[in-house]
């Protein structure tokens, strides 16, 4: 944490969502769940707040969004948490934006893309992420933010 003027300022962490997440709770419930990507913000804000850090969310379903996002992360957050949905198979611009910022960066997905359509088994992003959690639905953006927080504390 910082600390300025005897007020403590908390880390912050970036949390993206690429296309169609903001359809989460409607979209496939049997894959994706039944919550919202809203309900998804407030339990990562709750955590969050605990542990004295800011998480600042940000969903798109345009890919230059989402790699203008990752390109000012160095200057505003100490990492990233990023699920960058269907975007993970195909986008050589987010991965090289990923790979380009010096702030770590974990890539989450709900389902277990290894068990689903052959086309989602390779992530052009995961390999220049810190680490990839899939398969266990929202907590895994809790089990990502923990890492990201245990890995700030200790770097």
């Amino acid at each position: 944490m910082l600390y300025k003027t005897g007020v403590y300022y908390e880390m912050k962490i970036l949390v993206i969502n690429g296309p169609n997440m903001q359809l989460l709770g409607q979209r496939e419930p049997d894959i994706y769940g039944s919550k919202s990507l809203a309900d998804l913000e407030t339990r990562l804000v709750k955590i969050a707040k605990e542990a004295d850090y800011e998480v600042i969310f940000f969903q798109s379903n345009h890919e230059g969004d989402i790699v203008d996002h990752l390109g000012m992360a160095d200057k505003t957050v100490d990492a990233v948490i990023i699920n960058p949905a269907a975007y993970t198979h195909t986008s050589v611009a987010i991965r090289d934006a990923i790979k380009a910022i010096n702030v770590p960066v974990v890539e989450v997905h709900l389902s277990n893309i290894a068990e689903r359509e052959e086309f989602r088994h390779t992530s052009l992003t995961a390999p220049v992420c810190m680490g990839q959690i899939c398969g266990f639905g929202l907590i895994g953006y809790e089990m990502a933010f923990n890492a990201l927080k245990d890995f700030l504390t200790n770097k």
